[in-house]
C-alpha cells in the first residue's frame, strides 16, 4: 500500500527536447506547468502521456473527513487567548485526538471499499507530533507514549495471535513464535506470558526455563507517571534487572531454545538480534522504540533525534534511501516542526493535513517565531490553500468560508475572491451565497449576485423574482427597468403578476421613481376595489401631480380618472384638481383627437353635475 506519494503532486507529461519534459501539478482549479527532468514510464507513446489529477482525495468517504474536521477546527478558535498554556494544553491534547479519531473513522470505512490511501500516514504523522509537540511528553513518560503509537499502528501481531488461538494446538502453529516475539518487540510482556504457558504446557522438561522466563518478563519494570517512584528511583530498578537479564545470557540459561534465548537478547536490547526480525518490526521506527525500550527506557525528547537517525541507518539497506514518510518522521523526532509541514505538504496529495496540523501547532504556540516573507504567515497561508481548493467542490464550498473568517490577515481578500466564482445553479444556492455575503458586509459580491440573479429571472419573464433580486442588490435603474416591464404587462393584460410582491414593497418602492409608481398605482387599484374612491382620488390624483409616471402610461391614467369623477364621495375640490391636471395632461398627450373628444365630453359633464351637487349641499 502506498502511503505517500514517492515524488511531489506531478503527473509527467509530454517529451521535449534536450532531454526535458513537462510536468503538470495540479492546484486549486488550476494546472501548473513546468520544466522538469523526470520522463513518464510505461506510456505507449513517446510523445503524449497521461494527465491525470488525484481524485482519491475528493471520494465520498473522505468528504465526511472534511466536513468532521471543519467542526472541530471552528471548535479549536473559540479557545480563549488569553487562559494560561498549561490550562489550555489538556483542551489541545483532546482536539488532537479527535481529529485523529475523525481520520481513523474514514480508514476504517475506507477499508470496506478499497484502499486506505494515505490516511494512514497521515495518522501515523499526526500521533507523532501529538506526542512530541503538542502533549510534549518529558523523559520516562514519552516511551510509554511511543509505545502506544507503534501498537497502534502495527496492528498485524494481534491479527496473527487471533489465527493462532483459534487454531486447533495453538503452540505448534506456524505463526506461534511470530506472534510472542511481537508481543516482546512492542513491550505487550503480559500478553507473551500467556502464550509462553501454552508451550510451557508441551514441553515439561524444560519447565524451569520457561518459567525462569516468565519470571524476567514479569519483572520487567515499566514507568508510572502517576506513581510515587522518581525517574531516578526507576532508572536504577530498570538497570537492576537489566543487568539479571544479562547474567541469564551470559550463563546460557536459554541456551537450549533458540526462541527463548532471542527473546533473552531482545530483552538486554542486543542489536544484531532485533535487526534479525526486521520482517516482525516492518519499520526502522518501530526498531527505534523497541530499541529505546530495552536499552534506553528513561530517553529524553532532545536525544530522541540521534538514535532515531542511527536506528534508520542501522534498519535500512544501504542501497535503499529514505522514502518521504521516514524523511517527516526523521524530521519530528528532531523537533524539526517546519520540515515536518514543508515535507508534508510536497509528499501528501492534499493540504488537509497540514493545515489543520500547523493551525493545531500555532495554537499552540509553537510556530510564533516563523513567518512568511510574502506577508502571511505560515499558519494562515496554508488555511488559505487548503480553503481555496474546497472552493472548488460543488458541496465542500461552504466550509471554506469559515476557514477565511478565521485568517485575519487575508481571509476576507480570499473570500471575496472565491464566492464570486461560486455557480448559482439554483435560487437556492444563490440565497445560500447571499446570505454568506450579507453577514460579512460584502455590499460589491451581495449586488453582484442579485445583479446575475435579476437578469436571469428578467431573461426567463419571471419578474417578480427579477424585481425582488433588484430591490436586494439596491439597483435602481434595474428596478425601473422592470416596473417598466410590470407596467407594460398590465397595459396588454389589464392585471397585474406577482400581486403579493408588489403589495407588500414597503419602503423598497423608494429605490427609484417607476417602482414607487408601480407601488402606489397599484394601492390606487385596492383603493378603488374596496369602494375608498376618495382616498383612490386623491392618490391618483398625487399621481398626476408628481409626474412620476412614464408619458406611455398618462392615458391609462387619464381613463381611470374617469369613473372616479362620477362618484358621489369625490368632493366638488377633488373633481375640479382632476379635471385640471386632466386637461393639462390632454394638452401634453400626443393621442387620438377621438379619445380626446370623449374625455372632454366626460369631463365637462361630470364638473357640472360635481357644481349642482356643490351648490346643493351648500343651500
Amino acid at each position: 500500500m502506498e502511503e505517500v506519494d514517492v515524488e511531489p503532486p506531478v503527473t509527467v507529461s509530454t517529451g521535449s527536447a534536450a532531454g526535458k519534459h513537462l510536468g503538470f501539478a495540479w492546484g486549486p482549479g488550476d494546472i501548473l506547468v513546468y520544466e522538469t527532468l523526470y520522463k513518464a514510464s510505461g506510456m505507449c507513446s513517446p510523445f503524449i502521456h497521461e494527465v491525470r489529477k488525484d481524485e482519491d482525495i475528493y471520494s465520498p468517504i473522505l468528504r465526511k473527513l472534511f466536513n468532521e474536521s471543519h467542526h472541530i477546527f471552528v471548535g479549536l478558535q473559540t479557545i480563549r487567548e488569553d487562559l494560561p498554556s498549561k490550562n489550555k494544553k489538556p483542551q489541545f491534547v483532546s482536539i488532537s485526538k479527535n481529529y485523529r479519531s475523525v481520520i481513523r473513522a474514514c480508514m476504517e470505512e475506507l477499508q470496506q471499499v478499497a484502499g486506505v490511501s494515505i490516511l494512514l500516514a497521515i495518522e501515523l504523522i499526526w500521533n507523532l507530533c501529538e506526542v512530541l509537540f503538542i502533549d510534549a511528553a518529558p523523559a520516562g513518560s514519552l516511551l510509554l507514549h511511543l509505545l502506544d503509537w507503534v501498537r497502534l499502528h502495527k496492528a498485524d501481531v494481534d491479527e496473527k495471535a487471533r489465527d493462532v488461538l483459534q487454531s486447533e494446538s495453538p503452540a505448534e502453529h506456524e505463526s506461534y513464535w511470530d506472534v510472542v516475539l511481537g508481543y516482546v518487540l512492542q513491550g505487550r510482556l503480559e500478553e507473551a506470558r500467556q502464550m509462553l504457558v501454552k508451550q510451557a504446557s508441551l514441553h515439561p522438561a524444560a519447565r524451569n526455563m520457561f518459567k525462569l522466563m516468565d519470571t524476567l518478563l514479569s519483572k520487567m519494570p515499566f514507568y508510572n507517571p502517576s506513581g510515587t517512584q522518581t525517574l531516578t528511583e526507576f532508572d536504577v530498578k530498570w538497570r537492576h534487572w537489566h543487568e539479571e537479564v544479562d547474567r541469564c545470557l551470559q550463563d546460557n540459561s536459554f541456551a537450549s531454545n533458540q526462541h527463548l534465548e532471542a527473546i533473552c537478547k531482545i530483552l538486554v536490547g542486543d542489536e544484531d538480534t532485533l535487526l534479525e526480525h526486521k520482517d516482525l518490526l516492518s519499520t526502522w521506527y518501530h526498531f527505534l522504540v523497541t530499541r529505546l525500550l530495552f536499552c534506553h527506557p528513561t530517553v529524553k525528547p532532545t536525544e530522541l533525534h540521534y538514535y532515531a537517525q542511527s536506528c534508520l541507518t542501522m534498519f535500512l539497506d544501504s542501497r535503499s534511501a529514505p522514502e518521504p514518510l521516514d524523511s517527516i518522521l526523521l524530521a519530528a523526532f528532531e523537533f524539526d516542526i517546519h520540515q515536518v509541514i514543508k515535507d508534508c505538504s510536497i509528499a501528501l496529495n492534499n493540504w488537509w493535513f497540514v493545515a489543520h496540523l500547523t493551525d493545531l501547532l500555532d495554537h499552540c504556540k509553537l510556530l510564533q517565531s516563523h513567518n512568511l516573507h510574502f506577508g502571511s504567515n505560515l499558519r494562515e497561508f496554508l488555511l488559505l490553500e487548503y480553503a481555496s481548493g474546497l472552493f472548488t467542490h460543488h458541496s465542500l464550498w461552504q466550509l471554506a468560508v469559515d476557514y477565511f473568517d478565521h485568517c485575519p490577515e487575508f481571509g476576507r481578500v480570499y473570500l471575496e475572491l472565491q464566492i464570486e466564482r461560486v455557480p448559482l445553479d439554483t435560487e437556492r444556492k444563490a440565497l445560500k451565497v447571499l446570505r454568506i455575503c450579507e453577514q460579512r458586509q460584502m455590499s460589491e459580491q451581495v449586488r453582484s449576485i442579485c445583479k446575475i440573479m435579476a437578469m436571469r429571472a428578467l431573461r426567463n419573464n419571471r419578474l417578480g423574482s427579477a424585481l425582488s433580486w433588484s430591490i436586494r442588490a439596491k439597483d435602481a435603474a434595474f428596478a425601473t427597468l422592470i416596473s417598466e416591464r410590470f407596467l407594460q404587462d398590465y397595459c396588454a393584460k389589464g392585471t397585474f403578476s406577482d400581486l403579493d410582491l408588489i403589495d407588500n414593497l414597503g419602503p423598497a418602492m423608494l429605490l427609484s421613481d417607476r417602482l414607487t409608481f408601480l407601488g402606489k398605482y397599484r394601492e390606487f387599484h385596492k383603493l378603488y376595489g374596496e369602494k375608498r374612491f376618495r382616498e383612490a382620488a386623491k392618490l391618483l390624483l398625487s399621481l398626476m401631480t408628481a409626474k412620476i409616471a412614464p408619458r406611455s402610461f398618462w392615458m391609462t391614467l387619464l381613463t381611470d380618472a374617469l369613473p372616479l369623477l362620477e362618484q358621489k364621495e369625490v368632493s366638488f375640490q377633488d373633481t375640479f384638481d382632476l379635471q385640471k391636471h386632466t386637461c393639462v395632461s390632454l394638452q401634453e398627450e400626443d393621442i387620438e383627437v377621438t379619445k380626446v373628444e370623449l374625455l372632454r365630453l366626460a369631463l365637462a359633464r361630470n364638473l357640472a353635475m360635481a357644481i349642482v351637487k356643490e351648490g346643493t349641499v351648500e343651500a
